[in-house]
């Protein structure tokens, strides 16, 4: 009898996983077009592509990682553990309706956290 699990035995979860990230991806790269398109760049979508200067200093963020923030940091492992959770401990018609409602919705909230702060920490360091 094993109590502890290291890697998805399924398939399933593995393309679980591989959706939560891809969901992420393209909600950040929305909310990137979508402000782009606020903004009135010229071509928003390689705009949503360049979301980050490439010598855009993070040294505020040497302390959390790649996170500017505890609570960002925080939000993101709180995240990462209710999806595991779902993943992992449930099964069935439980499992199904959970990952139909609550991970899309802590996925795109989070996504949408990350890329606010992003956007505040380029507002606040484009006019220094």
């Amino acid at each position: 009898m094993t109590l502890a699990r290291a890697l998805p035995d399924s398939p399933t979860e593995w393309w679980l996983y591989l959706g939560v990230l891809a969901l992420y991806l393209l909600t950040r790269w929305c909310l990137a077009w979508g402000q782009a398109r606020k903004e009135h760049r010229e071509h928003p979508v390689r705009a949503a592509f360049d979301d980050e200067e490439p010598g855009e200093s993070h040294a505020g963020a040497a302390a959390t990682g790649a996170f500017r923030s505890y609570r960002q940091l925080l939000g993101f492992i709180g995240g990462t553990i209710v999806i595991v959770a779902v993943a992992s401990l449930t099964e069935g018609g439980l499992q199904l309706t959970l990952l139909c409602t609550l991970v899309p919705v802590v996925v795109v909230v989070l996504a949408y956290l990350d890329f606010r702060r992003a956007r505040t920490y380029r507002l606040e360091h484009a006019s220094t």
